[in-house]
């Protein structure tokens, strides 16, 4: 899939007053660096930016930066906001190369729930981790990571190592098998099976000061 397109102006002057300027013609400073190349100062259109923050996936979203003519695959670092306004104020563009990879959050969705027999039983998704570290290809970075359900019973974990992960994609943890997600009892049943236990327990106690009664009626 291709990138979506941001268009940019290159950045000839610098300090606040300018900055401040920019903002009021609805443009925001930003800066592209990395690669072993010199970091270019450029302003970007602020509405187009704020519409793609309102994706979601703004900062785990490959881009390419268009300046003069010129297209550079970029990821967005760091958003600075105004304190009260939360509004966008200057962003940081990290450029990637073609065979680039890049250690990213990646958000964690569920699926299959309805084949999920701990579910059918009034159990809970209980999500671990909502989002993963991993490394991955800079061109192709998954917007999400699914843990499949499938046959998942009350009281099961699902672990990173049984989760099915696109090609090229490893978590940056690699030193042991993490829990992402479990399936957990209702807080419902959870009181029953608690309650069945202390009755049993009650029962127990019962019949043994029963059993020593008659001993020692004996």
């Amino acid at each position: 899939m291709a990138n979506t397109v941001i268009k940019a102006e290159v950045r000839t002057k610098a300090g606040k007053g300018s900055s401040r300027a920019m903002r009021r013609e609805g443009r925001l400073p930003a800066v592209i660096y990395g690669d072993k190349k010199d970091a270019v100062s450029i302003s970007v259109d602020r509405v187009e930016i704020v519409k793609q923050m309102n994706t979601g996936s703004f900062l785990s979203t490959t881009y390419d930066v268009e300046v003069e003519g010129k297209k550079e695959m970029v990821i967005p670092r760091d958003v600075q906001l105004h304190p009260i306004s939360d509004w966008p104020m200057h962003i940081d563009f990290l450029r990637l190369s073609k065979n680039a990879t890049i250690n990213i959050n990646i958000p964690v969705h569920v699926i299959n729930e309805d084949d999920c027999p701990g579910i059918r039983q009034g159990g809970i998704v209980n999500i671990v981790r909502h989002e993963v570290e991993f490394e991955c290809p800079a061109n192709a970075i998954p917007e999400s990571i699914e843990i499949d359900l499938t046959g998942a019973e009350l009281g099961d974990s699902i672990h990173i190592s049984s989760v099915k992960l696109p090609e090229g994609v490893t978590p940056t943890i690699d030193d042991r098998d993490f829990t992402v997600a479990t399936i957990s009892a209702p807080s419902g049943l959870k009181s029953a099976e608690s309650e069945e236990a202390e009755s049993d327990e009650e029962h127990s106690v019962e019949v043994e000061a029963t059993s020593q009664k008659s001993e020692d009626a004996e």
